[in-house]
Order: structure tokens, then sequence, then C-alpha cells
């Protein structure tokens, strides 16, 4: 019995998809550019949760689509 093609589309992600998109997604807020206020606001609401060692309340990130609000 022969093994199966690797599927192109699958619905799982390949060892490269995930090598790509640890590289293109920031991992620290520093590497977000633009909207300062909004960074700095974030900062202090991740700061306050680390302090009381707690999971960060629930925000909500609205705008237009195509803005990158899920990345």
């Amino acid at each position: 019995m022969s093994e199966q093609p690797t599927r192109l589309i699958a619905g799982a992600p390949s060892g490269e998809e995930r090598r790509d998109e640890l590289s293109l997604r920031p991992t620290r807020l520093a590497e977000y550019f633009g909207q300062a206020t909004m960074k700095e606001r974030l900062s202090i609401y991740l700061e306050s949760a680390r302090a009381r060692s707690e999971a960060l309340d629930h925000v909500l990130i609205f705008g237009p689509p195509g803005l990158g609000k899920t990345t």
C-alpha cells in the first residue's frame, strides 16, 4: 500500500506555515508600530494583570476590516 501524498490544502498548518507565521507576527507590544496611545494603555493593562497574577480582562478591539485587529 502506498503512502498518501502530502495535501497542499489541509486543516492543520504545515511546519513551513508555522515557521512563517512565527517570523511575521510580532511577539512583543513594542514590535507593533503606530497607535502609540493604544499601545501605552494596553501596556498598562498588561502590567497590572501581571502584578495581580491574573489573566487580562476582556479587551474589545474594533475598527473597519483590513486593519489587522486579529493579528
